[in-house]
């Protein structure tokens, strides 16, 4: 009977022992599955940024802060951030990171030159972040809407417009250099200048060739033309000017010849006028002797007559 009841008891215990076991395995296991959540819940709120869905802040309203790892600031501003992201459901906006060292293109398409950056997006207007970084401001900046108070960037410094577009090579060309000069000076050991020299000839002999593309593009769009194209329409200027010359008479020569026709008339009345017959100056000769020069002034000499005279014709 003894027996009985002690194995009873101890089989009692067992049962308490896996229940408890059972009972505590259960919480364990619901406390890691909602810290879970949690952990993912706060991680997949801030969105990171890439130039693969940089498209996506285009649509909707966002907060986009650009930042670096070893920036103090950016660390300084982290929590904040995370809390912002964990009320971005009921705020109605979407919260973002850029990292500037992974996303250089990205840092390139804002013009960002100091960290950290905040932007304020909706429906692909960008306005930049001035005020503070805490998270009650940001609310209150999102909730009281006073980014309606912001000018927003002009069309071309927006972030989706050819010229920001442009920059946005030009920063990632940028990384692209740096890390071939690194290969060059780990890889095969070539100093610091001598990589400068590389990239300077690279430079030049690009120069080069791009100034010549261009060339070729104007000479293709506005041909130069021929010099004797020009020289015939000198000569046809010129002969055209002499045919109006000698075509039509002008003004001055009608007048020159009314001048001539006027002194032919007034030549000849004086003529007539003044003519003395030969009779009577050799009678006045014979009577009384006269001096050698009032014989010949007496009588004048008749005008030479030009070939438009009557008398000539």
């Amino acid at each position: 009977m003894c027996t009985d009841n002690m194995a009873g008891q101890k089989y009692t215990g067992k049962l308490k022992h896996f229940r408890n076991i059972f009972w505590f395995s259960c919480v364990l296991i619901v406390s890691t599955n909602h810290f879970y959540n949690v952990s993912a819940q706060t991680e997949s709120t801030v969105m990171t940024v890439t130039d693969a869905n940089w498209t996506l802040i285009l649509e909707g309203e966002w907060m986009l802060k650009f930042y670096a790892p070893w920036c103090p600031a950016c660390q300084h501003i982290q929590a904040d951030w995370e809390a912002l992201a964990k009320e971005s459901k009921n705020l109605g906006i979407s919260v973002g990171k850029v990292d500037v060292t992974q996303q250089p293109g990205l840092s390139g398409r804002f013009l960002v030159t100091t960290l950290p950056t905040i932007f304020h997006a909706k429906d692909g207007s960008f306005r930049r972040y001035m005020s503070s970084r805490t998270t009650e401001d940001i609310r209150a900046y999102v909730v009281q809407r006073k980014w309606e108070a912001v000018e927003p960037l002009p069309g071309w410094k927006s972030p989706s417009s050819i010229l920001m577009s442009g920059m946005a090579g030009l920063f990632r060309l940028s990384v692209w250099i740096r890390q071939i000069h690194t290969y060059l000076m780990e890889t095969f050991g070539i100093p610091s200048w001598g990589s400068y020299v590389i990239f300077a000839i690279i430079t030049l002999f690009m120069g080069l060739l791009l100034g010549l593309m261009l060339v070729l593009i104007a000479d293709c769009i506005c041909p130069s033309r021929p010099k004797h194209k020009v020289d015939k329409t000198v000569y046809v200027k010129a002969e055209g000017s002499e045919d109006e010359v000698d075509g039509a008479p002008t003004e001055d020569k009608r007048m020159s010849d009314l001048d001539n026709e006027s002194e032919r008339v007034s030549a000849e009345e004086s003529t007539d006028e003044e003519r003395i017959p030969v009779s009577e100056i050799a009678a006045s000769s014979s009577d009384e002797p006269q001096p050698e020069g009032a014989a010949e002034a007496s009588v004048r000499k008749r005008k030479p007559r030009g070939p438009n005279s009557p008398a000539g014709t």
